[in-house]
């Protein structure tokens, strides 16, 4: 399986078909019923032709027309469709080809996890060259997520406010001398988390074991999932990092991509 960044440029793609989803994606994307003039004007398309898709789409249901002012707008038919699929693929599946790929350059351990009544819930991991993986990261396994670096990712979704009462829920034990346990503390790491858009586990869970996590997000741009890589202090070094940190982040986004992200890199 080839895990390409962005969309390939297939040779002898059919022109029509490109419009008709770009039509697709234009109505997506409004807040209320679009004029055939603007939707043509817009995408710098002939009227007649963008009728002729409208009229295709129409007729199987994905657009529908107000009778009153004549304007277009997508259905919830297209829904159905993205339903089917991710009832048939889960993220983990869709992730694994991925993750597996970058142990493989990495030449660590690498996890997947999502966020579940606040904990860390890992739904896959591939063994390192020396399996030095956790206990607490095995499939299925929950963890803390003040001290893990995928645990910090999700916390960075809430307020201020929503971090205390995380706090106040679940507390924040002390697993070694590097855990976070103040909720001061823990505001000020989540700060700079969100501004480099990765977090580490610095010996706060393990002693003599660190972690690097990046984010993985959907079609709205959340963080729905994060993938990590774990391994002793002495191979994760900032050289490590700073040759490694690219990966990570190029597997997250090609995994986002799959579900729906359309960010640039």
């Amino acid at each position: 399986m080839k895990m390409n960044q962005k969309p390939v440029k297939l040779t002898g793609a059919n022109q029509s078909s490109e419009k008709l989803f770009t039509i697709i994606e234009y109505l997506a994307e409004q807040k209320e019923p679009v004029r055939l003039q603007d939707i043509a004007q817009s995408l710098e398309m002939n009227a007649s032709t963008v009728l002729r898709f409208l009229a295709t789409l129409t007729n199987c249901g994905y657009v529908a027309q107000d009778q009153e002012t004549s304007r277009y707008y997508m259905t919830y038919k297209i829904c159905s469709i993205a339903n089917k699929v991710t009832s048939r693929r889960g993220l983990r599946e869709i992730a694994n080809p991925y993750i597996r790929a970058l142990s493989n350059t990495l030449h660590e351990a690498v996890c997947l996890a999502i966020e579940q009544m606040s904990q860390v819930v890992y739904i896959d991991v591939i063994d390192g060259p020396d399996q030095m993986i956790r206990t607490m990261q095995r499939i299925g396994n929950s963890s803390p997520m003040h001290c893990t670096g995928v645990g910090k990712l999700f916390l960075t979704r809430l307020r201020p406010d929503q971090v205390y009462g995380y706090v106040q829920q679940m507390g924040l034990r002390q697993f070694t001398k590097n855990t976070i346990t103040t909720v001061e503390g823990l505001l000020e790491e989540l700060g700079e988390v969100r501004q480099l858009d990765y977090a580490f586990d610095n010996e706060e869970c393990e002693i003599g074991a660190k972690c690097v996590a990046v984010p993985i997000r959907d079609y709205t741009g959340q963080i729905v999932a994060a993938i990590s890589s774990t391994g002793p202090i002495y191979r994760f070094t900032d050289e490590w990092v700073e040759r490694y940190l690219p990966e990570l982040k190029k597997t997250a986004l090609a995994i986002s991509r799959e579900l729906g992200y359309t960010a640039e890199d």
